[in-house]
């Protein structure tokens, strides 16, 4: 099912920094006309309707990955425009910080999204200058390097 960009959704991600400091969990996204290699997302989604941001976070990790978040700290909030095949979506996304128990698989996890599909999750150094895959939100660079400290 597509999903309506008509308005401005409001979302709940999170940064989820591994053991060692040096990367964070990110889910793996199928090319789009925009990003034609795929791109990375944090791990999150939409807020419901009577649910706060932090609520939404909570639910969301429990249903994508089945874990539930330790230490779960609010690092700020991201306005973000973009393109997704070629249509306009803007969203405003509450961007959190923490760790999971259980926590991820090294290698060949994956998450599943609210309609049945299953996507999968990697390790994205928190250094990524040099990797070709975009992050989104792409505001969210500043808050996502804040994670750590």
């Amino acid at each position: 099912m597509p999903v309506d960009r008509s308005y401005i959704r409001v979302k709940a991600m999170l940064v989820i920094p591994h053991a060692d400091g040096s990367r964070h969990l990110v889910s793996v996204n199928a090319p789009t006309v925009e990003n034609p290699s795929g791109y990375h997302r944090l791990i999150g989604g939409s807020v419901e309707l009577g649910e706060t941001h932090r609520e939404a976070i909570v639910r969301e990790v429990d249903e994508e990955l089945g874990a539930r978040i330790v230490g779960l700290k609010h690092l700020g909030m991201v306005e973000n425009i973009f393109r997704f095949d070629g249509e306009v979506g803007h969203e405003i996304v509450a961007v959190y910080s923490g760790t999971l128990d259980p926590a991820p698989a090294e290698e060949g996890g994956t998450l599943t999204e609210s309609d049945g599909s299953v996507v999968p999750v990697v390790w994205r150094p928190f250094e990524d200058a040099d990797l070709t895959v975009p992050l989104y939100p792409a505001g969210a660079t500043g808050w996502i390097h804040s994670s750590t400290e």
